[in-house]
């Protein structure tokens, strides 16, 4: 991991600048085979649609973004999302985890994970969740983080007709 220097922004304004670089990210990411509610191939208008939505649940709250930044280039993104239920109010839940396809393998998600378990107690978090496609092997990622598999949804996505994949629930207990 020698060698990250990422910046990290929790809340920054969401231009109009860093909505477009955003979903830029998130259409590279998903066009590289990244597992970010999408299918390969992707474009922006497609996205858009989606990322408009959560853009409003940060802008108008509850939820929370996280962007990491080379120099002024945003490289890495999450969103620290609320359970939006009172009796889960203890823990969040880390939605969209990106970092752009050409800077894989420098520790940025590594960075990016570890820096929104710093933030996490100062939502109030004593634990996070997030959710991954089975069949691509992440899980070995967040099981490197100190995450656990506490379960399994077989089949619960289906990416075309004949392909189904199992959605992975992962935790880290922070206390």
């Amino acid at each position: 991991m020698t060698g990250v220097s990422l910046r990290f922004v929790l809340d920054p304004d969401l231009t109009a600048d860093l909505r477009e670089r955003i979903i830029a990210l998130w259409v590279d990411v998903t066009n590289a085979g990244g597992a970010v509610g999408f299918v390969a191939p992707v474009t922006a208008a497609e996205v858009r649609a989606v990322a408009d939505e959560t853009f409003a649940d940060i802008t108008d709250g509850p939820d929370r973004l996280l962007v990491g930044y080379d120099g002024e280039r945003p490289i890495g993104v999450l969103i620290l999302a609320d359970n939006r239920f009172r009796l889960k109010s203890h823990w969040g839940t880390l939605k969209r985890v990106m970092v752009h396809p050409d800077t894989q393998g420098r520790g940025h998600g590594v960075a990016l994970m570890r820096e929104a378990e710093r933030r996490a107690p100062e939502l109030g978090w004593q634990a996070l969740h997030v959710t991954v496609r089975g069949g691509l092997g992440v899980e070995e990622f967040y099981t490197r983080l100190g995450y656990r598999e506490v379960g399994r949804l077989p089949g619960a996505l289906r990416l075309a007709d004949g392909d189904h994949r199992d959605e992975i629930l992962m935790w880290r207990d922070l206390a």
